[in-house]
This record gives C-alpha cells, structure tokens and sequence, in this order.
C-alpha cells in the first residue's frame, strides 16, 4: 500500500488514517448501490442480487467506519 500506515500490521492503527482505501471503498460504493438498483431491485432473492447486496452493505459499513475513526481522530487531536 502507499501510506506508512497501511504497513502497520495493527487493524486499528490502520482504520481511519488509509486515505487509498477510503477512496476505493467510496468508488466501490458508488458503482455497487446504483448497479444493484438498476439490476436487482426487482429480483431481491436471486443469488446476484443478494450477493452484490451484501457486498455493498459491506463496503458501506467499513466507509461508515473509516468515517467515524477519522472523525473522531481529527476532532479530539489524535492525528
């Protein structure tokens, strides 16, 4: 990876600090939703559809918490 902090072999010394994995978990939340949307809404049992689906729930929540970490490090001056 690019950034020092992505050497780490720490999960928590890397959650929030990663700008690379911010921008392709936001690029891959950005594809997913709207293709799920436009290919699956209709069919939300199929094995495609629940698969994305949960792709997509999981990219979300690891953006959501990337967020929250860089959030909360910017805001109590821990960077």
């Amino acid at each position: 990876m690019a950034c020092d902090e992505c050497d780490s072999s720490f999960f928590r010394q890397k959650i929030g600090r990663c700008k690379r994995c911010m921008l392709m978990l936001t690029g891959l939340c950005m594809l997913g939703w709207p293709l799920w949307y436009l290919l699956f809404w209709e069919q939300i049992t199929s094995v495609e559809s629940l698969a994305l689906l949960a792709f997509c729930i999981a990219w979300s929540g690891l953006l959501a918490l990337h967020l929250v970490v860089w959030a909360w490090r910017s805001l109590s001056g821990r960077e």
